[in-house]
């Protein structure tokens, strides 16, 4: 069983920076590929961004089209952590973020992934 635990969410003007952070639980951690999602209410999850594990050493990055150049995400094995570094925050950026845990191979873009966070709230005001 892996626990995720997500924090850095809080209340930043629009055009501003957060930085969130997700401790994972376990010793396989290099293993998983990690992912970022959000929800905002009354929408469906959407896929952030991941750093997802291809196998033995090898990850790579996905990120979604609207992330793409304001969002960065990096992971150290080391800390068990990932991180999401947002950048050029927009009102519509508002949303839960959850942290997720693939313990597969392959893309994590289609949300199916094997452990959740709890989610931390993020709003930009505007």
């Amino acid at each position: 069983q892996v626990q995720l635990v997500e924090s850095g969410g809080g209340l930043v003007q629009a055009g501003g920076s957060l930085r969130l952070s997700c401790a994972a639980s376990g010793r396989t951690f290099s293993s998983y590929g990690m992912g970022w999602f959000r929800q905002a209410p009354g929408k469906e999850r959407e896929f952030v961004g991941a750093v997802s594990w291809s196998g033995g050493n090898t990850y790579y990055l996905e990120y979604a089209d609207s992330e793409k150049g304001r969002f960065t995400i990096s992971r150290d094995n080391a800390k068990n952590t990932v991180y999401l570094q947002m950048n050029s925050l927009k009102p519509e950026d508002t949303a839960v973020y959850y942290c997720a845990a693939r313990a597969r191979r392959g893309s994590s873009r289609s949300g199916d992934m094997d452990y959740w966070g709890r989610g931390t709230q993020v709003t930009v005001s505007s």
